[in-house]
């Protein structure tokens, strides 16, 4: 749509499964900056990921909608672009169109449109805005592009994942005479983190390019007796914070991917009767198993997780009424073709579950390779939402937090979890004589609508036995 005559509206497209709306975490620009076509002009957090949004007009800035906290729906204006003198300004959605005809549709930073080489971004125009005294000129950077201008809101994150690394970025110095500086922080990660432990970043030495605060300045900064809450009630952006209340309790409001995450498990638990069973298993055969392998080519290791997501789907090809979903409004069971693994993943943001779509027709070498890749870039927070949605059974090792079980509550709409305790020495009967080996227990939580316990327990101790003897896994794949 256009606003004025000759400007011309941004709106928020869809980013992605369906989104209706986003939160605007931070402005990359101001009003009067100048922005070219494919810039980053604001990052926004929507239920699945932090992603950077291109604008595909070029021009200057005339209006933002929305501040930072604020949540923005689907299709509504997002920025508002003023066409450059001698701009034939043309229709306000042809680039928009262009690129969607193009296959690309809505695109973010990272999927271009074809402006510049692969793995570039071009210099971007600088334009002070008016009102601000000029500030003396940055620290001249090595190599790597220009960072774009415009002020951060505060309180916003600077950089998200997929943006410019920080040493491509020099933050321009306080004008002289002026206020201090803010606190330079690129990533979004680590300005949560200090949210979530109360670490105020204006009291936090960056050790990193330009005195920018990394994740490690945050984690030392824990234990500093002079670290304070982060967030102030009043502030502009208080409600992404903890604001303490007057009695000494921390008030932490549920927004964000927390609310999602809220939002889905309490789905979980009022659409689906669950049941968890459960049994300990010898894991000494799978850890021997791995070793050999590992041996044999010590360049592609393979995990102990590569291994249960093998024998996972060596399950729910015996047992497909776990790779299911249950159609409340047609009344019906739709079991999946494909088996869509996901996995779950603890990250600074939350609990995610990327998804490894048709797991079944990867090696259990690429299982590997595809894991390792997958869960660093969920921790990282660089996977786009197409990706951490559409599964259809998760693995879940929750092992790696020290505890031995659980009763996990299922991933809606999917059918059931399979969950993996840690491995610790334990006494155990071995051709009837008492042996020290390597136990684990998994726990199968399915949804008691897509079958009964025969199947379920068919599959965990189908499971159960792989992992026991991993030779039965041969001979069923």
């Amino acid at each position: 749509m256009t606003a004025t005559t000759g400007t011309r509206d941004f709106l928020l497209p869809d980013l992605g499964e369906g989104l209706s709306e986003a939160e605007i975490v931070e402005w990359r620009v101001a009003v009067g900056d100048v922005v070219t076509v494919d810039q980053s002009v604001v990052e926004v957090e929507t239920a699945k990921a932090v992603v950077d949004v291109p604008c595909p007009y070029p021009g200057r800035v005339v209006a933002l909608h929305g501040a930072a906290g604020e949540v923005r729906p689907v299709g509504q204006p997002l920025i508002t672009i003023e066409p450059l003198d001698g701009d034939d300004a043309p229709d306000p959605h042809a680039t928009y169109r262009e690129e969607e005809r193009a296959g690309s549709g809505n695109v973010l930073i990272g999927y271009g449109t074809g402006h510049g080489g692969p793995g570039r971004r071009r210099r971007r125009p600088r334009l002070a805005v008016a009102p601000e005294p000029a500030p003396t000129a940055p620290a001249a950077v090595p190599a790597g592009p220009a960072a774009p201008t415009g002020r951060a809101v505060p309180g916003a994150s600077s950089t998200p994942t997929g943006s410019l690394a920080a040493a491509d970025r020099e933050p321009e110095p306080a004008p002289a005479g002026g206020p201090a500086a803010a606190p330079l922080v690129i990533s979004p990660i680590v300005r949560r983190l200090a949210k979530e432990h109360g670490i105020d970043l204006a009291s936090v030495r960056g050790t990193g390019p330009g005195g920018v605060i990394r994740r490690v300045d945050v984690e030392a900064a824990r234990t500093a007796p002079a670290a304070r809450l982060a967030a102030v009630p009043d502030a502009p952006d208080a409600h992404v914070g903890l604001a303490p209340t007057g009695d000494g309790d921390v008030v932490v409001p549920l927004t964000g991917i927390r609310k999602v995450i809220a939002d889905k498990l309490s789905r979980s638990r009022r659409e689906i009767p669950e049941v968890t069973i459960w049994v300990d298993v010898d894991a000494t055969g799978l850890l021997e198993t791995r070793a050999a392998i590992n041996a044999a080519s010590p360049d592609a290791p393979v995990s102990i997780l590569a291994l249960l997501a093998r024998i996972c789907l060596s399950g729910l090809r015996r047992y497909p009424q776990l790779n299911a979903r249950v159609d409340t409004e047609g009344q019906r069971i739709v079991q999946s073709a494909g088996v869509h693994l996901g996995i779950a993943a603890q990250t600074d943001r939350g609990l995610v579950v990327p998804v490894l779509r048709d797991a079944q027709r990867l090696t259990t070498r690429e299982l590997a390779a595809a894991l390792a890749e997958t869960t660093a870039s969920a921790r990282a927070g660089t996977l786009p939402p197409a990706r951490l949605s559409g599964g259809t059974f998760t693995l879940n090792n929750y092992g790696v937090f020290g505890v031995d079980g659980s009763t996990p509550i299922i991933n809606h709409p999917e059918a059931a979890l399979l969950g993996v305790g840690r491995i610790v020495d334990k006494p155990w009967v071995v051709d009837g004589q008492l042996a020290v080996r390597k136990v684990t227990q998994l726990s199968l939580t399915f949804d008691h609508r897509v079958c009964d316990g025969g199947v379920a327990g068919g599959f965990l101790r189908h499971v159960a036995d792989c992992v026991e003897q991993p030779a039965l896994l041969v001979a069923n794949v």
